[in-house]
């Protein structure tokens, strides 16, 4: 398990991707499954970063582990912010066409879609989003 915990600004991105990155490679994760995984932390990271704190700013705090299973990695971001569930909104209809759309919800759409399970929870004064990703280990 690894733990970080930062300033929840954007300027920060490049130091938790780095974070992640640096624990997947430890897990030995494959890079198809690293790669989706990176693009659902900046997604998340981002949201925290843009929204939990407004018009202030706050701490993030990242822990990375590996299932108890042995076959996923989970990764979970908790603020201090304004209670959030990014789960509660509906999913954008990708059926039509960018101008039709509304915006605002794709980037959790593709994390929901990217992970093979995302939970959210708001406890103890704190927003709790913790996604798992499924890897595809190969024998050796």
């Amino acid at each position: 398990m690894k733990e970080l915990t930062i300033q929840a600004v954007v300027e920060n991105l490049d130091n938790v991707i780095a974070f992640v990155t640096s624990f997947l490679e430890e897990m030995d994760c494959p890079l198809k499954e690293q790669m989706s995984i990176e693009v659902a932390v900046e997604e998340i990271f981002v949201n925290i970063a843009h929204y939990a704190y407004k018009p202030e700013t706050g701490m993030a705090h990242i822990v990375c582990k590996e299932a108890e299973d042995d076959v996923a990695i989970e990764i979970s971001f908790e603020d201090n912010g304004m209670p959030f569930d990014p789960l509660a909104k509906a999913d954008p209809d990708v059926t039509l066409s960018v101008e039709d759309r509304p915006i605002g919800g794709l980037g959790i759409f593709m994390v929901k879609k990217s992970m093979d399970d995302v939970h959210y929870e708001y406890k103890d004064g704190k927003n709790i989003f913790t996604m798992r990703k499924n890897l595809t280990r190969v024998n050796n």
